[in-house]
């Protein structure tokens, strides 16, 4: 793989979320989203010689996929569903802005969690990395499933204040 083929593929990489993020706006069959968004990555690879590097990558490759967008909308016009070029432009438009946004908010939550005392973030841990529900949580931990499922909340009130009060301090 030569360097413009690696560096493609990083770029691609950092932008894959927000891009898919339009093109799930736009497209609501997983099956259609999943094939718009593998010939997104192939269009974006291709093109990437035309990418100038002054720019930001995240908008441009949003602008690939509003290509590949138009023409599935172009297969799709019998569909009711389907969303027209200026519907397509305003998200284009909009998505970067609130994918960069989003992306503090998920570094606003990796450093709230790193706040968190052990019990909290075991807790916090086994349910949403672990995937476990409240019961076996508490047999666990040697607690009540009424107490885990208290305990959880109150952690997701503390990391979504601390997010919120991060956001704020952010902005001013």
């Amino acid at each position: 793989m030569d360097e413009t083929a690696r560096q493609a593929t990083r770029q691609w990489t950092l932008a894959q979320p927000a891009v898919s993020a339009f093109v799930t706006s736009m497209v609501r069959d997983f099956r259609d989203r999943d094939d718009v968004l593998q010939e997104v990555a192939v269009a974006v690879i291709e093109s990437y010689d035309s990418y100038d590097p002054e720019l930001p990558f995240v908008p441009w490759a949003i602008g690939v996929a509003r290509n590949q967008l138009s023409l599935y909308m172009r297969n799709r016009r019998k569909d009711r569903l389907v969303f027209d070029d200026d519907a397509i432009a305003c998200l284009a438009i909009a998505v970067p802005t609130v994918a960069q946004q989003e992306s503090a908010k998920l570094d606003f939550v990796t450093e709230c969690l790193g706040g968190l005392e052990n019990r909290a973030r075991h807790l916090f841990e086994l349910r949403y990395q672990k995937d476990m529900k409240p019961a076996a949580i508490a047999e666990r931990v040697d607690m009540s499933a009424n107490s885990v499922a208290k305990a959880l909340q109150r952690i997701r009130d503390r990391v979504r204040a601390c997010v919120e009060r991060k956001s704020l301090e952010a902005m001013s």
